[in-house]
């Protein structure tokens, strides 16, 4: 290799490191800002609640005690999805910045839905994280759905992650139900909704997914 090859070479090198270096910052800044929108977004919702509506699903199965999985589940999918992006920090700023694109997303939706949750429910205990994140009335649309089906989206190159995803996506779908927690539309809304986040973010982070598909 000539001399000025390999200057050029570790110039680029330095220039990618930077790059990841200042992506991943500014990915958890914005992740925990996106974490104060949603507590004040789910706490405009929880005011401004109005009655609860009847439901084709849920007017027609009895309420199951899903309460382990919907509240210890999502900490185990995150564990999981931060190892993964820990395991390989090029994939960091792009799973981040769809996080946070989506999650901003979801917060409007949920300040501009004031539907009162269903009557008959689970019981969360309120002193649990989730619960007080949520504070229980961001219902449209669900976010243990869409979660895992983002995801699933992302490392769709992937084959065992993705059919992994797409299973845990199922799964959190099957469990709110299970629980009245949220109405049937939040569940099947979150599908439609996420696929349309992920082709935007494509376009709109363009130069992380790149960096993201190469790994």
């Amino acid at each position: 290799m000539k001399w000025p090859q390999f200057l050029k070479r570790e110039k680029d090198y330095q220039a990618i490191d930077r790059y990841l270096a200042i992506s991943i910052c500014v990915s958890f800044i914005l992740l925990a800002l996106c974490l104060v929108v949603n507590f004040f977004s789910a706490r405009y919702a929880l005011e401004s609640a109005s009655n609860p509506v009847t439901d084709m699903v849920l007017s027609n199965i009895p309420v199951y005690d899903v309460e382990i999985a919907f509240v210890y589940g999502p900490f185990l999918f995150w564990a999981l999805v931060l190892g993964l992006c820990i395991s390989n920090p090029h994939r960091i700023p792009y799973a981040a910045k769809c996080v946070v694109f989506f999650a901003l997303l979801r917060s409007l939706f949920v300040s501009l839905t004031h539907i009162g949750p269903y009557p008959e429910r689970i019981d969360v205990e309120p002193s649990v994280l989730v619960t007080s994140l949520t504070l229980g009335s961001d219902l449209f649309f669900s976010g243990h759905t869409a979660f895992p089906f983002l995801m699933a989206l992302i490392f769709w190159k992937n084959k065992r992650l993705r059919y992994l995803f797409l299973a845990l996506s199922i799964f959190f779908a099957s469990v709110v139900l299970l629980g009245h927690v949220h109405y049937s539309i939040d569940v099947l809304g979150a599908f439609f909704i996420t696929h349309s986040v992920y082709m935007i973010s494509e376009k709109l982070f363009k130069k992380d997914w790149e960096r993201f598909e190469a790994v």
